[in-house]
């Protein structure tokens, strides 16, 4: 029955892609249009279907509308331009920012008119995100249209006033796109004028989808409850759900789920790793277990407490588990090998910081950042999804070792702003100093103010990834999307400074929403 269900849906599905498909060869002239067509597809999570006709159509754009990297359309409708701007430049065109010159008056400021403008301001204040080094026009726009719209907020209806204050929690660019997929479906139903074919295609997808996460968190709760990990091991946390999201969260297309299944398995063991550094091992004993993830030498963990000789052997049983599932690629060897050195990387990292504790010294701010690239688990993480995908080339898995700016600032981002969150629990006990106390340390400042350091710090580090993508062209795109998104789930789960990893009940909507509701489809209104 199930089956038949799923056969069902599935056929539905695919005629609903053939149909969405024909609107890109529709001969309709209007631009506009086919940018809110665009942007209503990347939001709905269902670019990946339709990535060869959104790039022929930017292209197209591309080559109509700009000049020498800008823009020269004299349309001068704030929301079309500001779209324009972000689709080119989430494209990777490098987009000159000068265009929003336009908007502004004779005196040299954000035109007071766009005041009124709620699309314009939403329009603007999303193109702002996208901003690099440099982009001075850009600071200014966020700074106008953030204001603006936090100002507009109380004064609209509710509904539309909830809408402004989530665009302003969670612009695009900062946000996970599988999580907002559902949110951007409400509002974009509630348009009067929404395309029903594109939006009930959105909605079979996001099922399909989530029927195969479904499967995927079924397969890795199985292995986990076989490992026995959690007798064996009197600290482990069970974050198994957690930990999943994570990964999902850094690509939740079907082609990964090799990648996902692998990722969420070892990032449950990484969580007890990581206390075993932190809270649970002598110096002594950490340092043999680093020198076995060294040299890969089970000889050395006999001493060893069984809790930490489990999670070295669950590890050891990954990777050859990551050989098998590599085997038919011929890279076996290759992933593995990565694999194996995203590993003792991470080991020693883990290893600087409970010596740092042990000796109770307080790094410099820098020095913590450094570090903490590799103890953010996102190289780890996001060398295990690539070793099990389609582009687990020697040319991408160097790119990754060769420390690239990209993934240094979704590391940092990521460790920094757990830290905001959980700083204040940790210090509880004998713990490393955290970025804040190395802020607080190093400059003579408050709590507050390393709070503030470290925010703009993350702002900066969002114009390095943004920048990213206008360098790495022999990288591609979805590659960069999976070590960005490890940024974009950061903003989710430390948002406010609540470390939603820890307290997994302000993740319970999150979890009902992706991996156990279904969209409602027509008949169930």
């Amino acid at each position: 029955m199930h089956q038949e269900v799923d056969d069902i849906m599935n056929q539905q599905a695919q005629i609903l892609k053939e149909e969405v498909k024909m609107m890109f060869q529709s001969s309709n002239p209007n631009i506009m249009q086919k940018l809110n067509f665009i942007d209503s597809i990347q939001r709905f999570g269902i670019s990946y279907h339709f990535q060869k006709e959104i790039n022929q159509a930017l292209e197209q754009i591309h080559n109509t509308l700009t000049k020498d990297n800008t823009i020269i359309s004299e349309d001068g409708n704030h929301h079309f331009l500001a779209l324009l701007f972000q689709l080119l430049r989430q494209q990777g065109y490098q987009i000159s920012s000068n265009v929003f010159n336009k908007f502004k008056n004779e005196q040299g400021n954000f035109n007071e008119t766009l005041a009124n403008n709620i699309q314009g301001l939403c329009s603007l204040y999303e193109a702002a995100h996208l901003r690099i080094d440099g982009d001075d026009v850009l600071e200014e726009a966020y700074d106008f249209s953030n204001t603006q719209l936090m100002s507009l907020a109380n004064q609209l209806s509710p509904s539309l006033a909830a809408q402004i204050n989530h665009y302003l929690r969670q612009p695009l660019n900062k946000s996970v796109l599988r999580f907002e997929a559902r949110y951007h479906m409400t509002v974009y139903e509630q348009d009067s004028s929404h395309n029903e074919i594109l939006l009930t295609f959105a909605k079979v997808d996001f099922n399909i989808l989530q029927k195969m996460h479904q499967k995927e968190i079924g397969i890795i709760t199985k292995w986990w409850k076989q490992s026995n990990v959690m007798k064996k091991v009197p600290h482990a946390r069970d974050r198994l759900v957690e930990c999943y999201l994570w990964i999902l969260a850094m690509s939740y297309k079907p082609e990964d789920s090799n990648g996902r299944m692998f990722a969420g398995k070892l990032s449950t063991v990484i969580t007890l790793l990581d206390d075993a550094y932190d809270a649970y091992g002598t110096v002594e004993e950490l340092e043999l277990l680093t020198e076995a993830f060294k040299r890969w030498d089970i000889g050395l963990i006999g001493s060893l407490p069984l809790s930490m000789k489990v999670i070295f052997d669950t590890i050891v049983e990954l990777s050859k588990e990551m050989e098998l599932l590599t085997a038919h690629t011929g890279k076996s060897s290759l992933a593995v090998q990565h694999f194996k050195q995203a590993i003792c990387n991470l080991a020693k990292a883990y290893m600087v910081e409970a010596k740092w504790c042990h000796k109770g010294y307080i790094p410099t701010y820098d020095e913590y950042k450094a570090n903490g690239i590799l103890t953010s688990c996102c190289p780890l993480l996001f060398t295990s999804m690539i070793c099990l995908g389609e582009f687990a080339t020697k040319d991408v898995l160097d790119w990754i070792f060769s420390d690239p700016k990209i993934l240094q600032a979704s590391s940092i981002i990521g460790r920094v702003m757990d830290d905001m969150a959980s700083h204040k629990f940790e210090q509880q006990r004998v713990h490393v100093a955290s970025s804040v106390e190395c802020c607080m340390n190093q400059y003579g400042i408050s709590e507050i103010e390393a709070y503030k350091l470290i925010r703009k710090d993350i702002e900066d580090y969002w114009k390095v990834i943004n920048e990213e993508y206008l360098n790495s062209y022999n990288i591609p795109k979805s590659v960069l999307d999976c070590v960005a998104n490890f940024a974009r789930m950061s903003e989710f789960s430390y948002e406010n400074r609540q470390d939603k990893f820890t307290n997994g009940e302000l993740l319970k909507d999150d979890v009902s929403s992706l991996l156990l509701n279904p969209i409602c489809l027509e008949e169930c209104k």
